[in-house]
């Protein structure tokens, strides 16, 4: 039986359907092409000056289309207004412009695999890199529809371009359509979120959304509401370094405390090891000599009692090491880097419940989702900004295997205007 719709909701025709299927396929393609990856161990902000070239292209996009306020500012956040045209809430649409450092991310050659039929896709630049429906499940929802990929040298870049070019064709809808209804929308495209720092100078006061979301979610039809509760611990194992050939009794190898400590991590609660609700202990760098060696090892749970057990932990195993190397010295810092956005949002429950009656206006079935890693959502839900997070359609993100179907992004470009329709009525 097909839901009751609000009153007032204007249905996107379909004859427009093709319209945006080619408008969002033409700003990814383009997107894409800008390398924008980020980086982790930069000193400057934002990480890498190569963001900004496609925070200029949006610039420029904006204001073709119209909006008001449209700015880049000094820290490379683009920001516009959309004028509403009715008295309405205040929404704002987000997402980021960086790619992952994890695979190359310069000169990606997208593909569109037209009319996929549920065959292996083999990525022609890196023939060892193959999308196989019965390892890439979800590819069976997409039969019949387009696929794009990369050429399989790089990345895609669907985390985050999907996002930016979906909000900037439901943007060009609604500025098209002015019978549309909706109240006054604001958006936002943001560095860095892959390295963690995308809402480093994030202005919320300044954004003035009274409620946002996020476009940077997977899995059409998926509406993240919930985060891991997250950590990292930064160990230096200092030790003494010796000539090999003469180091019996005097030689204190930082490497070796370094493994000990390793070894002492939980081999249960690994990245490996988990999924759902269970959270983890992740080493995932390491670095150094004899004398000097430093590890990062990221703690990740869904409660705020298991995030402080795993500290604990953390804090045992430099005891532990630092005891077994007498003369040698363990040094650790534990930095809390975001919370589970779950607990901000119930406060704001109707976000969660608006987006998934957009979905479902979109023709999908909303599915509550979490997200095994962060958001830029999730911390600005902690700041105060009630921010869940919506599908884009990608899949495989940070990996040369990355993809995603044109219609799941159409699917994504409904549900934001019907989302902000629902807003105004």
């Amino acid at each position: 039986m097909r839901m009751s719709e609000p009153e007032g909701l204007i249905r996107i025709p379909e004859e427009d359907i093709e319209n945006i299927r080619k408008e969002v396929v033409e700003r990814f393609l383009r997107y894409v092409k800008v390398d924008t990856q980020s980086a982790e161990d930069s000193s400057t902000y934002p990480s890498t000056k190569k963001q900004c070239e496609l925070a200029e292209l949006l610039r420029k996009e904006l204001t073709e289309l119209g909006l008001e306020d449209v700015e880049v500012d000094e820290h490379c956040y683009v920001t516009a207004t959309l004028p509403g045209n009715r008295d309405a809430p205040i929404i704002g649409f987000i997402s980021h412009m960086d790619t992952s450092p994890e695979s190359p991310g310069a000169g990606v050659k997208p593909i569109i695999h037209r009319n996929y039929q549920g065959e292996k896709i083999v990525l022609p630049g890196d023939e060892s890199q193959v999308l196989d429906p019965e390892v890439d499940v979800e590819l069976k929802k997409w039969i019949g529809t387009d696929i794009i990929t990369s050429d399989g040298t790089t990345l895609l870049g669907a985390d985050d371009k999907a996002g930016i070019a979906e909000i900037m064709t439901a943007l060009s809808y609604l500025k098209r359509h002015p019978e549309v209804p909706h109240g006054t929308i604001r958006v936002a495209f943001t560095p860095d979120e892959e390295v963690g720092a995308g809402t480093k100078y994030f202005d919320i006061k300044n954004f003035g959304s009274d409620v946002a979301y996020t476009v940077d979610g997977g899995e059409a039809g998926t509406l993240d509401v919930e985060t891991f509760n997250a950590a990292v611990a930064h160990f230096t194992f200092h030790g003494v370094e010796v000539h090999p050939g003469y180091a019996k009794g005097k030689m204190i190898n930082s490497i070796r405390m370094a493994a000990d400590a390793i070894k002492m991590l939980p081999a249960y609660e690994a990245p490996e090891t988990t999924e759902g609700h269970e959270g983890y202990l992740h080493p995932y760098v390491i670095e150094g000599g004899v004398d000097k060696t430093t590890l990062k090892v990221l703690l990740r749970d869904f409660t705020a009692e298991g995030l402080k057990r795993r500290k604990g932990i953390i804090k045992d195993i430099a005891r532990k090491v630092e005891a077994l190397y007498p003369g040698g010295r363990v040094e650790v810092e534990v930095k809390d880097q975001y919370r589970n956005m779950k607990e901000h949002l119930q406060r704001r429950w109707e976000v969660v419940e608006k987006a998934e009656e957009a979905i479902k206006l979109a023709g999908l079935k909303p599915v509550r989702s979490i997200v095994r890693g962060g958001t830029d959502g999730a911390m600005l839900s902690e700041k105060g900004l009630p921010t869940p997070n919506i599908f884009t359609g990608g899949h495989n993100f940070h990996s040369r295997r990355e993809w995603i179907s044109t219609q799941a992004m159409v699917y994504a470009v409904k549900t934001l205007i019907y989302l902000s329709q629902l807003y105004a009525l």
